[in-house]
């Protein structure tokens, strides 16, 4: 790089946003105190979303219909894939995040202990409404079995990525369980995890699907991609067992 040359984000916030025009504007400015670069996925939102977000001070990418949390989340890990940040941070743009809390959340990937970092309301002081705490208890036990057998909060948004992790990870679902397919991806490349606290506000949070429903479709996805990441281990050793086997050429 010359003299005078930008220097690529060090820190980028992605942020996937959908209806989102009262709290992504606050949303935006509060994290841009904590990185170098915000981006917001804007996934097809039919008020002001993209244009408040803009005027904050991100760089905005929009989806002309709504695609859904994984599809925005895909959008947004390309879009770090070809910046090459040394930290991606995801958290939600409806205000329940905290973006003060993004120093500690990137601390132990810039440290080299981590390369994912799950931001847990299980460890810190969040009053967790009991449908979903059952609800990411449940998840997260799935996740527990085939992929981090310490992790407690399977289903927060609020992360930070290595760029070993943003360029490993691929995302196929366009719903909820892109959450958890992204931890058993991690988990496939055997990628380092870590834990820490964060708070989270519900106030004025209103689900947009059913718990229930969002709960069931979640786990049916964990359950899948963890059969996947089961079988793409066994097929891996099975190759790996081939080649020792095979006679020199």
């Amino acid at each position: 790089m010359g003299m005078g040359e930008p220097r690529e984000p060090a820190v980028v916030a992605c942020i996937p946003a959908y209806n989102e025009e009262d709290t992504i504007g606050a949303v935006v400015s509060k994290a841009l105190k904590h990185v170098d670069m915000v981006i917001v996925c804007d996934d097809g939102s039919t008020d002001l979303t993209g244009e408040v977000a803009r005027e904050a001070g991100a760089l905005v990418i929009r989806h002309e219909k709504n695609m859904g949390y994984g599809a925005a989340l895909r959008t947004l890990f390309d879009k770090a894939r070809a910046i090459d940040p040394d930290v991606m941070v995801t958290l939600d743009g409806d205000g329940q995040h905290d973006p003060d809390d993004i120093p500690g959340l990137i601390e132990p990937i810039l440290s080299g202990e981590a390369d994912i970092v799950v931001g847990s309301r299980f460890l810190g002081k969040t009053d967790i409404p009991a449908y979903r705490g059952m609800g990411i208890k449940l998840i997260s036990f799935v996740v527990r079995l085939t992929a981090y057998p310490d992790i407690r909060d399977a289903q927060s948004g609020f992360r930070a990525y290595s760029r070993r992790a943003v360029r490993a990870i691929r995302i196929t679902e366009r719903g909820m369980g892109a959450s958890t397919e992204i931890l058993l991806e991690a988990a496939y490349h055997r990628l380092k995890l870590k834990e820490v606290p964060i708070e989270v506000s519900y106030t004025g949070i209103v689900p947009r699907m059913s718990p229930w429903r969002h709960g069931i479709s979640v786990l049916l996805v964990t359950v899948k991609h963890a059969i996947k990441k089961y079988l793409r281990s066994i097929l891996g050793i099975k190759k790996r067992r081939s080649l020792l086997l095979s006679p020199p050429p």
